[in-house]
């Protein structure tokens, strides 16, 4: 018999997502957003991502032994409920709330998922649901995944789950062992999280803005220490500033949010519109300065031994995704490999959850080595979804998809490209994403104009050959996902200058061939023709919208945007001002 599991996340009231697992083999992983159409999909239940899931591997919902939800009740005996009671005194309804409904969240959750899946025909009476605590869920996502076999230290950072907000622990023998957790409102990813949004932008979407930003300013003309302390083994948020509610929230508009009337005070006021300037860009390099420091005094406390014993670490959580961060753990003599998960915010705790479950029941998961987990789209597909489009298409069906694609590109366009099965987690990975030429000066800038519509200083990233990682990164070190930054050679910054960052780094992804081989053999032809096997990556999205899922979704950002070139599987669609390069007579074409 084999055994099925499927992962259903959503919790925290966002990003919620599905994963299934059968015999250990990841079969369907996909984000509610990407369905729905709303970007992090807050407030949902996972029904679309558990149907796809479900109908992609051709099973019933009676099929399904357990389902794994990343959330569980918290003992009244433990530390969490009374340090969170403590901590925020000066809100004593919360405070007395944790200790006397301290499961009131739990109860809330498991309620929404068993109607889920009542509508998605389960029998409510015979489901099994097995809840996982959530960073147990983020530390399986890591370590479960990352198929490493020695002992593994396992690091997880984000805003909160239930009550904790960071774990230290190991792996050994495919079982997790806990070594220590904070609480909140003691979080880092939950300051840096208020500090991004005294920045001008969204908490648990803008953080990667205010880690691009951060590298134009100066971390030394501000200190921050005031905000968070690390001392005998314990990290203090200084809640006086931050991470802070009720009373002694900013408001504006009618909005609360996770800073206090002092940080203003202390810093002026929060950054509005678009423009990155003085002192923003300060602040914004002084918490990432702050928060790399931190964590990793953290990690090395905690972790330390584990590390230089294997030098393995597995890591998640949103903060994982801090390319920075990871930049400077992989910069450590005493570390080896790091593996994180790609999807590390919550939407991945639905692999976890479910890869946890699995290797409790005995059977371990496989190595995550690719993320094409989503919907894949036929041909035929795409060609139905271009009839019934309003904007009526122009279409053609094209032979030699890499070598004309890598042309149009060479000729100073940027493409939307749309490929094979959609990617789980936040980035594009040759999926779903809008691609160009690297050493065209001004694609970037016309990409983020025209198409994206957004902050002009957001770096894009390259994907390249495995080949050229070797020649243009200076430290060598697997990066299928773009979880890592690294520093550029010299001579690459001016060859491929639209993909390196202000401060000379660059966010690669390096491609294996066999996860995904026409995007492979896209940089190939791209190095036929500019002697780069390398990309200009972005995702295929326009500002505040999540990445596209159908050809529907495509065709719909295509026409709301300036691309002029969309390639669906073979079928090329372009705007009716652009003459289509040359085809073999045999292509149909559509008008």
């Amino acid at each position: 018999m084999a055994l099925t599991i499927l992962g259903l996340s959503g919790a925290l009231s966002h990003d919620p997502s599905a994963a299934l697992y059968i015999d250990g083999k990841l079969i369907a992983a996909a984000e509610e957003e990407r369905f729905v159409r709303d970007k992090h999909a807050k407030n949902r239940m996972p029904y679309e991502s558990a149907k796809f899931c479900l109908e992609q591997a051709g099973i019933k919902p009676s099929d399904v032994d357990v389902v794994a939800i990343p959330f569980a009740p918290i003992s009244l005996f433990g530390k969490e409920r009374w340090h969170y009671a403590k901590r925020y005194w000066y809100a004593p309804d919360r405070a007395l709330d944790a200790i006397l409904m301290g499961n009131r969240r739990y109860k809330r959750y498991r309620k929404k998922i068993v109607w889920c899946l009542e509508q998605l025909g389960f029998d409510a009476k015979k489901v099994k649901i097995e809840p996982v605590e959530h960073h147990l869920a983020h530390a399986a996502s890591a370590y479960h995944c990352s198929g490493f076999t020695e002992k593994t230290a396992i690091l997880g950072i984000d805003g909160k789950g239930e009550y904790a907000t960071t774990f230290f622990g190991y792996g050994e023998n495919g079982r997790i062992h806990k070594i220590k957790e904070f609480y909140d409102p003691d979080s880092l990813g939950g300051l840096y999280g208020a500090v991004t949004e005294f920045l001008g932008f969204e908490m648990l979407d803008g953080e990667f803005k205010v880690m691009g930003m951060a590298p134009y300013g100066d971390a030394s003309k501000y200190d921050f220490s005031r905000l968070a302390k690390f001392e005998n083994g314990e990290l203090v948020i200084n809640t006086d500033y931050a991470n802070v509610i009720g009373l002694r929230r900013y408001k504006e508009k009618g909005k609360g949010f996770y800073f206090s009337p002092k940080l203003i005070e202390w810093l002026g006021p929060k950054r509005e519109g678009d423009i990155a300037d003085d002192p923003y860009i300060h602040y914004a390099a002084s918490m990432q300065a702050l928060f790399e420091k931190l964590a990793l005094e953290m990690m090395d406390y905690y972790l330390g031994d584990i590390i230089r014993e294997t030098g393995k670490i597995a890591f998640a959580g949103g903060c994982a995704l801090n390319v920075k961060l990871n930049q400077k753990i992989i910069a450590r003599p005493e570390v080896k490999e790091l593996f994180v998960q790609p999807a590390s915010g919550d939407a991945g705790t639905a692999v976890g959850a479910a890869a946890y479950v699995s290797h409790k029941r005995g059977v371990p998961v496989e190595k995550m080595e690719h993320v094409y987990l989503g919907p894949a789209y036929s041909n035929e597909d795409v060609i139905a979804a271009c009839a019934r489009h309003p904007n009526a298409p122009k279409w053609q069906k094209i032979d030699d998809t890499p070598q004309r694609i890598a042309q149009i590109m060479v000729d100073g366009n940027p493409v939307a490209w749309f490929q094979g099965r959609m990617e789980f987690g936040p980035r594009a990975l040759g999926g779903r994403s809008i691609i160009g030429c690297p050493s065209i000066p001004g694609v970037a800038d016309r990409i983020n104009e025209q198409i994206k519509f957004r902050e002009r200083w957001r770096p894009f990233c390259p994907s390249m050959l495995d080949t050229v990682a070797e020649q243009m990164l200076k430290v060598d070190h697997p990066s299928p996902f773009m979880t890592f930054t690294f520093e550029v050679n010299d001579e690459w910054k001016a060859r491929v200058s639209e993909v390196v960052h202000e401060d000379g780094t660059s966010r690669a992804q390096v491609l294996k061939r066999e996860y995904n081989p026409r995007w492979y053999d896209l940089m190939l032809e791209l190095e036929k023709l500019t002697g780069n096997g390398v990309s200009l990556n972005t995702s295929l999205n326009r500002r505040g919208e999540p990445m596209i899922c159908s050809p529907t979704d495509a065709l719909n950002m295509f026409f709301g945007s300036d691309l002029q070139y969309l390639i669906m599987e073979d079928i090329l669609v372009v705007k009716d001002d652009v003459v289509a390069p040359s085809s073999d007579p045999s292509g149909s074409v559509e008008s």
